[in-house]
């Protein structure tokens, strides 16, 4: 008789299942089929790794929920990153949607980003959320934890936006009822 108990397989499944996550961002529409996104797994100590960061620019900003977000990092097993590079698709004249009159007068403020590069991210991160969402993942969409991967500068590409969805599988979902902590 073979028994797998749950803790054993738990961090590896929810691993797998954000290895998924990220099949389902990429294959997501993207505006003139150019894609500009970077994803990631995280998991083992570099989640403590990006806690610690992202703690620290709690205190820089004081920002409590800096703060409240890096511990709920800590209760998951697995962050799912996701984020674009800004790069203008050329639609110029035609588009204009960004504020700019044709993408080289956007391309004088470079982190000004370009509408469809957004929209692909956020198209492609729903994708990615619809699949937790299938496997009954908890999860959330945190702003934050992008802004740390962001800092510890473990992205491939200039990356410029970026969302993390720390992933968790848990009797209580840890990113529901976050209390405001002061650090």
């Amino acid at each position: 008789m073979s028994i797998i108990r749950e803790q054993a397989v738990k961090q590896a499944n929810v691993i797998q299942i954000a290895q998924q996550m990220m099949i389902a961002a990429r294959t997501a529409p993207k505006a003139k089929g150019k894609d500009s996104l970077e994803m990631m797994v995280v998991s083992g100590d570099d989640l403590q790794q990006l806690a610690e960061i992202l703690h620290r620019m709690g205190d820089e900003n004081q920002t409590p929920f800096y703060h409240r977000d890096a511990d709920n990092l800590l209760e998951s097993e697995a962050l799912f990153v996701i984020g674009t590079r800004i790069n203008p698709l050329g639609l110029n004249e035609i588009c204009q949607l960004c504020g700019f009159e044709n993408c080289a007068a956007k391309e004088e403020f470079p982190n000004t980003p370009c509408v469809f590069n957004v929209a692909d991210l956020n198209i492609a991160l729903g994708s990615a959320l619809s699949l937790a969402a299938d496997f009954k993942v908890d999860n959330r969409v945190m702003f934050s934890l992008g802004k740390a991967v962001i800092r510890a500068n473990i992205f491939e590409s200039a990356v410029k936006i970026a969302f993390g969805i720390p992933l968790s599988v848990s009797s209580k979902n840890p990113f529901f009822d976050r209390p405001l902590q002061n650090k």
